[in-house]
């Protein structure tokens, strides 16, 4: 018996990613197997709840790092859709960001350089009631578990704190003015990649928009 026997039902999948080359290629891949049906594709959050409301698919394969946020689509979709498994499928290997997607109710966690037959078979492990955690994060979490269990972390007063190395990175830029272009040649990232960071620090930070942004920024430097 083939490793697709294993799974008589075709599971529908939805892909939410905004590279839309790499999109194409993950449909092209999952769709090759007799048991997955891509039903539909995304490129941001209101698109990935919008989809999975309308189809009800097995599961979504969602990226954090995208318009509007993957984690606040998922947040959407755990609540209002919970039939769906959620499926996140990032290059981020942020503890934080596992352990929110975690709390809010997806199913696996898979980093972007996984082989096409891993991620087939992890798929088939979620279909099939598993979760999935790569076991070099899923350690990690568990280190850093423990140690803030002996070692409680205060609480954090000021919402900076909660960024990340690269968005405190970013965040200094907008500080000094400098445009999404500048920014993204100084940290040799594209201009469309800061701009889905600014859309993450706007809401870490609940400013409403890049200039109270850099002004808190400011104010931290002052305060200290």
């Amino acid at each position: 018996m083939g490793e697709n026997d294993t799974i008589s039902a075709i599971s529908r999948i939805v892909i939410v990613d905004d590279h839309a080359l790499f999109r194409d290629g993950l449909a092209t891949i999952l769709g090759a197997e007799s048991d997955l049906e891509v039903v539909g594709q995304g490129g941001n959050a209101d698109e990935a709840i919008k989809l999975t409301k309308d189809l009800t698919p097995d599961v979504i394969l969602i990226d954090l790092d995208m318009p509007g946020g993957g984690l606040n689509a998922a947040r959407v979709i755990s609540n209002e859709i919970p039939k769906t498994k959620i499926v996140v499928l990032t290059a981020s290997e942020e503890d934080n960001n596992l352990l929110n997607a975690l709390k809010i109710g997806a199913h696996a966690y898979i980093l972007k350089g996984v082989a096409a037959r891993e991620l087939i078979h992890i798929l088939r492990l979620v279909i099939e009631g598993e979760n999935y955690v790569p076991p070099a994060l899923a350690a990690s979490m568990l280190l850093e578990m423990n140690m803030s269990k002996t070692h409680p972390k205060k609480e954090v007063e000021n919402p900076i704190d909660s960024l990340t190395g690269r968005e405190k990175e970013i965040l200094e830029g907008l500080a000094g003015g400098l445009s999404n272009k500048e920014i993204g040649q100084k940290l040799f990232l594209s201009e469309k990649t800061i701009k889905h960071y600014i859309t993450i620090i706007l809401q870490k930070l609940q400013v409403r928009n890049r200039v109270e942004a850099a002004l808190l920024a400011q104010k931290r430097d002052l305060d200290e």
